[in-house]
């Protein structure tokens, strides 16, 4: 597994962590609809939750490119606005769905540093409310 994806993945390990501690609970991960994904299902009291999960490394380079959030562009929007609907159509949950983006800020590592990711523990955890909408 490459790099990016191991940093990708184990930032939704510690999205998903962090929902639970906020009270949620996790319904689904990595969920493949069509040809799009939906990175965390989960729900609270009111609300059916799409949580799409944006990680970075705090690397120079990685910083170039802004926000994690930032990469939840038109494109990709329109990419999780169709897989929920999808997935409102087929599965019909009684509470209200909300998109929601979570940033995870990883501590600076290279491709070549020798670690256990499994332990690596996250910067900051931003959660960002009903961040995309119709």
């Amino acid at each position: 597994m490459s790099y990016k994806m191991t940093i990708g993945r184990r930032g939704e390990e510690l999205a998903a962590a962090y929902l639970k501690r906020q009270g949620y609970a996790i319904l689904a991960r990595n969920v493949h609809i069509g040809h799009d994904e939906l990175d965390i299902i989960a729900e609270d009291g009111q609300y059916i939750v799409f949580a799409e999960v944006k990680t970075r490394a705090q690397t120079a380079v990685s910083r170039r490119y802004g926000r994690p959030a930032l990469a939840v562009d038109h494109a990709k929007q329109q990419n999780l606005l169709r897989a929920v609907s999808e997935y409102l159509r087929l599965h019909r949950p009684v509470k209200r769905p909300r998109i929601d983006v979570i940033e995870v800020y990883m501590p600076a590592v290279h491709a070549e540093t020798p670690i256990d990711f499994s332990t690596l523990l996250p910067l900051e955890i931003r959660h960002l409310r009903n961040a995309v909408h119709k």
